[in-house]
């Protein structure tokens, strides 16, 4: 009897987590001496993050789900997320086996088949869409090309990529942080580049967060007081039914350019679409509301659990992250640059501040240019010109995702 229970004390001291961890074999991420140091110091970087998203509010709707998602996958015999199942191990055309996954998978392994399969993203973007008045783009159409020059740094950094040895289809997932905007680089990375997702979502939504700290510095190097004085006019009211034949031409106009933009710039203008209708209120509230929280549950603790030791605590992440920075900064001054050649040729009437928010991340990079414009003159009030780019800046990466996953087709 004794034997027994002491056989069972045994079995259990076995198979708990901290037993896991001084039991390292060496073919694991940072073992060493039996020590299973690359899972600790992925339990800290998570816990690290966690505190990023509650204690200095850096983006906390997305980067507290995707901390607590690496919390858990790094736990030892969680069994809740086997990254193998999804970019196999080594596998040069590696083809997921749904039935593998549904009778053998954890609890995050499931919930990641709506990143997988890109059903998360376009989901998400159907709610910003429905967030997002587009109004001031179509009052001031020049301020699309304001978002198209911001996506400058896409394209630098996909350059940049190759030239560190990435190969295409990972050069192309990295650049599309310069994008700035999350569930399009989730989206491109998992269809070309799965094995890079943790490393490039975590990048992307933490300069996101960081776009009040990066941008403004980049905003007054290149722009003088002068420029940074200029206000503009008043915006013409918009008409409901440019409002309502926005969202319709877009998709059509972007669907026979760039077909693979659809999923996401075909959701965008169907959330928008929702909403300025005025006779489906209770889908546009359902969209906003309960159908974003919960994706953006699902998309962020997925996302957050393929970064385990074996696939984050790389060489390659610090490179990416790296890029990442550049990526946002270059867009971030392809914006201002596109805005100094308008308010020259406009003789002085476009303040090159509102090209920064040429940037994805709407609403926080039309609130930049409107803090740093303040700055200069308080009486100023840049933001409603500043959408304009902002929201040109979402169909922008949402069109440059788009030609990267045609590229990818025919390379």
């Amino acid at each position: 009897m004794s034997e027994l229970f002491i056989n069972g004390i045994t079995s259990f001291i076995q198979n708990t987590g901290i037993a896991k961890l001084f039991a390292a074999t060496e073919g694991s991420a940072l073992a060493f001496a039996g020590v299973d140091f690359g899972s600790i110091v992925m339990l800290i970087v998570a816990c690290v993050l966690i505190y990023l998203a509650i204690g200095k509010q850096f983006e906390p709707l997305l980067l507290l789900p995707i901390s607590f998602g690496m919390l858990l996958a790094n736990l030892p015999f969680s069994n809740l997320m086997h990254n193998v199942l999804f970019v196999g191990s080594g596998e040069e055309h590696f083809v997921m086996d749904f039935g593998e996954i549904l009778h053998n998978g954890g609890l995050l392994d499931l919930l990641y088949l709506g990143v997988k399969l890109g059903i998360y993203p376009s989901l998400i973007f159907i709610g910003i869409g429905a967030m997002t008045d587009f109004s001031p783009l179509i009052a001031n159409p020049k301020s699309l090309l304001l978002g198209a020059a911001a996506q400058l740094g896409v394209f630098v950094a996909f350059f940049g990529a190759l030239f560190l040895g990435f190969n295409l289809m990972e050069a192309m997932s990295i650049g599309i942080i310069g994008g700035a905007d999350g569930p399009t680089a989730i989206l491109v990375t998992k269809t070309l580049a799965p094995k890079l997702l943790p490393a490039i979502a975590i990048a992307a939504y933490s300069y996101m967060a960081l776009i009040p700290i990066i941008q403004p510095p980049i905003m007054k190097l290149l722009t003088t007081k002068k420029e940074r004085l200029v206000k503009m006019e008043t915006l013409r009211p918009v008409s409901k039914l440019e409002r309502l034949i926005f969202p319709i031409i877009v998709t059509v106009v972007v669907g026979l350019i760039v077909p693979d933009a659809v999923p996401l710039v075909g959701c965008l203008m169907l959330g928008n679409l929702i909403k300025e209708s005025g006779v489906a209120e209770r889908l546009s509230k359902t969209v906003q509301n309960e159908l974003m929280n919960i994706v953006t549950i699902f998309l962020g603790i997925t996302v957050g659990a393929t970064a385990s030791a074996d696939t984050f605590l790389q060489p390659q992440t610090l490179y990416i992250i790296a890029l990442g920075l550049v990526a946002f900064s270059i867009s971030t001054a392809g914006g201002l640059l596109f805005g100094k050649v308008m308010y020259v040729l406009t003789k002085g009437k476009v303040n090159p501040l509102i090209g920064s928010a040429g940037v994805s991340a709407v609403p926080m990079a039309a609130r930049v240019a409107q803090t740093v414009g303040q700055k200069e003159d308080p009486t100023n009030f840049l933001l409603m010109h500043a959408m304009g780019p902002n929201v040109a800046g979402v169909i922008g990466s949402a069109v440059a995702a788009g030609v990267f996953l045609a590229m990818a087709k025919v390379l």
